[in-house]
């Protein structure tokens, strides 16, 4: 990769550092032809990512897949389109019509429909006569690979990364393989006889570290819930969160086989969200380590079990994979609009532990540490990521095997056990931290007892004014005593203490070009990225370090800039200001810079 003769035609070019937009319609195969790209850049060592927008049905409907490719990182979606691909009739005039001028429009000839943009360089192909060349029964789903070819020879993508990436996309399909490396071959022999321009932007190979791979979020969570010591997983289809049940479903084969082939890990597709619950409280009970996935309107289902796993004290785990709400909403985009729901699930007086990781390293991390919670606190534990995180693919240079032993939280095992505690009662707080002990069934100890209803600290029913108050007081207390042992915020402190950001999840991905841009106009601000809730004591300190401190958030509510100004000492609170956007969109950096400046132009909220 990367010859001398590539450098020296990248010279006076833009090297990486442009951004394609592919639109399609969903349902043609062009899924594959996109990942091929992303993967051949990633394998000359570029950094880049994907963002795919696609529809909420079967096929048919408009679908987009976008690629920014950047030296610096950068993985928002990007402010403009440099490379646009038009293959789609239905989309065809609106995706030209907001291009910026001087943009490159690869489109398909055989579309038959004008590019009426002089101002645009409009560069044709008959991608689907050439694909009947090759397959005529194909045709519909080769014509994509037209423009990888269109792609790589205008950027000079190395041909070497193309195969290779093709490979893994077709592995062990080895027809497909070789029709497709053909496809990608005409097209880039096309270009090069019947183009007559100089692309400015290329493709310049980086070194790339052999460890790396691009993984999706849900994949990530689904392989750190296996290795967590999964037993049960209970799920019901609902996007973006089906992946990462399907993903545990198919590692199960090769990480959880015991010695006769059998799996150690049932799999239950559940009739709906509330049974999907159930099931895992059902687990937690048992003593096993019981999760479930699903979305905002799964966890509007759930609430009824959620609130029976706090009071009752059962140890679970749910995935919230977040996409745009209220009701239906916006299925198939991504959004932060489940925050407050996870943190009080349910009805009456409650509180979760949420985890909330920014990165695919995270997410399998707290894919395994989210059993460890559940069962150290006796509680339902979510881990809440989103679409974008989710369904996307991201950078890992390796996932990391945890390194201690599970934490099983307070079991009595044996008689022994059970005789060394002093007036043991199922709810009774014997070490002052709000945590009781629990036994599991076919240890052969009584009580095997988990209550729903009203209890004292032996679990026997009660509806006794004072009893209540204290039970409600020790759950408080036993959730707040979480504070410092779940992941700690990620900090990064400018020593000016002017401006801090607080902000959470996926906007990790786009937190170094906000700050970027900010530095352009002589604004340096600290960064604290939280990870959990309850909030870790290390927030408070950060707000009050800083003389304002802006939440940046995906949804329309400002939902962690209430939790803030709900939790925090009431003198922090004039400190805290909010920049809370949502469209569907992933998170554009100048989007929330330029929201940023407002906020402290105007010197409020």
């Amino acid at each position: 990769m990367g010859s001398a003769l590539g450098k020296e035609r990248a010279m006076g070019r833009i090297a990486n550092d442009f951004v394609i937009n592919v639109a399609t319609a969903n349902g043609t195969g062009s899924q594959s032809s996109n990942l091929i790209i992303l993967h051949s850049m990633f394998e000359m060592g570029v950094p880049v990512s994907g963002k795919n927008l696609f529809p909420s049905n079967i096929s048919g409907l408009p679908t987009w897949f976008i690629i920014r490719a950047s030296d610096r990182g950068y993985q928002a979606p990007g402010d403009n389109t440099n490379i646009q691909v038009v293959m789609n009739k239905d989309t065809w005039a609106k995706d030209i019509e907001d291009l910026e001028p001087g943009t490159i429009v690869i489109f398909n000839e055989d579309v038959k429909l004008p590019v009426d943009r002089e101002d645009c360089v409009a560069l044709g192909m008959p991608m689907t006569k050439l694909a009947r060349g090759v397959a005529p029964k194909l045709a519909r789903l080769m014509c994509n690979m037209y423009y990888v070819g269109a792609l790589a020879h205008l950027l000079d993508i190395d041909e070497g990364a193309i195969n290779k990436a093709v490979a893994s996309q077709f592995k062990g399909k080895e027809k497909a393989i070789e029709l497709n490396i053909q496809a990608i071959s005409e097209g880039r022999s096309y270009a090069k006889e019947n183009w007559d321009y100089e692309c400015q932007y290329c493709v310049e190979s980086r070194e790339k570290d052999p460890d790396t791979y691009l993984i999706e979020g849900n994949e990530a969570t689904a392989l750190g819930a296996i290795y967590g010591g999964i037993n049960m997983l209970s799920w019901y289809p609902i996007t973006p969160s089906s992946s990462l049940a399907e993903s545990v479903i198919g590692w199960l084969p090769d990480l959880r086989s015991d010695d006769q082939g059998g799996s150690t890990c049932a799999v239950i597709q559940a009739e709906d969200e509330l049974a999907a619950a159930g099931m895992v409280i059902g687990a937690g009970w048992a003593g096993g380590r019981g999760m479930t996935c699903t979305s905002g309107p799964g966890i509007s289902l759930m609430s009824e079990f959620i609130g029976l796993s706090y009071f009752a004290e059962v140890p679970g785990v749910i995935w919230d994979v977040n996409r745009v709400g209220p009701s239906t909403g916006l299925p198939t985009r991504t959004q932060q609009g489940d925050l407050t729901l996870l943190y009080e699930a349910s009805h009456g007086d409650t509180q979760h532990i949420v985890l909330i990781p920014g990165t695919v390293d995270e997410c399998f991390e707290f894919g395994w540490k989210a059993f460890d919670f559940a069962e150290r606190y006796q509680t339902m534990v979510f881990g809440f990521s989103d679409l974008d995180l989710g369904m996307n693919r991201w950078k890992t240079a390796g996932l990391q095997y945890p390194d201690s032993p599970m934490d099983r939280g307070k079991v009595i095992r044996t008689q022994e056990e059970m005789d060394s505690i002093s007036n043991y009662g199922r709810y009774r707080d014997v070490d002052g931290d709000g945590i009781p002990y629990r036994t599991l069934p076919g240890s052969g100890l009584d009580p095997i007892l988990y209550r729903g209803t009203g209890h004292d600290e032996d679990g026997v029913y009660s509806e006794d004014p004072e009893v209540y108050h204290k039970a409600m007081a020790r759950l408080r207390k036993k959730i707040d005593g979480s504070r410092t042992h779940l992941p700690s915020p990620v900090i990064r402190e400018e020593d000016d203490k002017q401006v801090g950001v607080v902000f959470y999840g996926s906007m990790e991905n786009t937190i170094v070009e906000i700050d970027d841009i900010l530095e352009e106009t002589g604004l340096s601000v600290s960064t604290c990225r939280v990870r959990a809730l309850p909030l870790h004591p290390e927030v408070e300190e950060f707000i009050d370090r800083h003389e304002k401190t802006i939440v940046l958030e995906i949804n329309r509510d400002g939902q962690m800039y209430g939790i803030l100004r709900k939790e925090v000492p009431a003198d922090l609170v004039p400190k805290i200001h909010s920049v809370a956007y949502s469209d569907g969109m992933p998170p554009r950096a100048r989007v929330y810079a330029e929201k940023i400046l407002e906020v402290l132009n105007e010197g409020g909220a």
